[in-house]
């Protein structure tokens, strides 16, 4: 019984150690990028921004945000275990965090799934992939209709080829998205991925409604991306049409989900993509790049800092 309970307790304070170190190297490798990326636009001037307002709205909105992103994932993690808006909430926060240090933050779904009950890991596996798939889906979608604008406003080498490209890439996304019961026989048919052909029928039971709304959400959420971004923008004074705007966003979201990146090094991706779009409108490069870092604060940093503190609690002994 006395062993029983020593190595009870030896679980317990080696989880709080566990998360302890992951939180303290995450919460250092935050802090390394952002003072950073600090020291290296510190000649921006502020006292030459535009109206508060536009500020203030997107500071608003990035609950919004993050609310969204959580209820997609209650709905898909909902499927494969019983679990709480409140749960889904610190998973999605705690695999933000981790993602962070990893390309493209292709670490996040694992992050979330590492921090729930992994009895049910592969479940969790399958509905993830679901949901990688409608955020990838919704992106190549509005990176096509940025691309369209692109085309019939701006005449630049290489564009029409990337626009067929993304117009090929969205049509097999869809066909991904909608025709489960098409692929997902495919499993069945390789000794390597039979064993995991009982998880992916549990894609089966998503009725269509359920794959409208887990898509939807993914919509809404790149419009509060895109609306942050704009009002950062025009904080910034930077003069660009609201429809230029919402193109060039999506455009601009898609090219960052293409390019390989890690997300701790991703800002600098992100201020020469956006620098080459948003020229077309503008020649103020000092508010370009202060509207993408605030962006990448306000959505990455900051929800990712609160993630690295939950890991505290994480359990990676059970």
């Amino acid at each position: 019984m006395n062993k029983f309970s020593l190595n009870k307790n030896t679980k317990i304070w080696l989880n709080y150690a566990a998360g302890a170190i992951i939180s303290a190297l995450l919460l250092y490798g935050i802090y390394v990028q952002v003072d950073k990326q600090l020291h290296s636009i510190d000649k921006i001037v502020l006292q030459d921004t535009g109206s508060t307002f536009f500020l203030c709205l997107c500071i608003v909105l990035m609950p919004l945000n993050l609310a969204l992103e959580a209820r997609k994932w209650h709905i898909l993690a909902g499927s494969a275990q019983p679990i709480s808006y409140r749960g889904a909430f610190t998973s999605y926060l705690a695999g933000l965090a981790i993602s962070i240090v990893t390309p493209n933050r292709i670490g996040e779904y694992p992050g979330r799934i590492l921090y729930l009950k992994r009895k049910n890991t592969f479940r969790l596996i399958s509905v993830s992939v679901l949901g990688m798939v409608a955020q990838l889906f919704t992106l190549f979608l509005f990176g096509l209709m940025g691309l369209i604008y692109l085309n019939v406003n701006f005449h630049e080498h290489g564009e029409r080829f990337m626009l067929i490209l993304c117009s090929f890439v969205s049509i097999m996304m869809a066909i991904l998205y909608w025709k489960l019961e098409v692929w997902l026989p495919l499993l069945g048919r390789f000794k390597w991925t039979r064993r995991y052909n009982i998880y992916a029928q549990l894609l089966k039971r998503f009725s269509r409604k359920q794959l409208f709304n887990i898509l939807f959400i993914s919509a809404m959420r790149f419009v509060v991306f895109t609306a942050q971004y704009l009002l950062l923008l025009w904080w910034m004074n930077v003069d660009i049409p609201l429809a230029a705007g919402f193109c060039f966003s999506g455009l601009f979201f898609w090219l960052m989900a293409i390019i390989p990146t890690i997300a701790l090094t991703e800002l600098g991706a992100r201020g020469e993509v956006s620098l080459y779009l948003f020229h077309h409108f503008s020649t103020n490069t000092i508010g370009i790049l202060a509207a993408t870092m605030g962006l990448w604060l306000l959505n990455l940093i900051i929800p990712s800092v609160i993630g690295s503190l939950l890991l505290l609690r994480m359990r990676l002994l059970r």
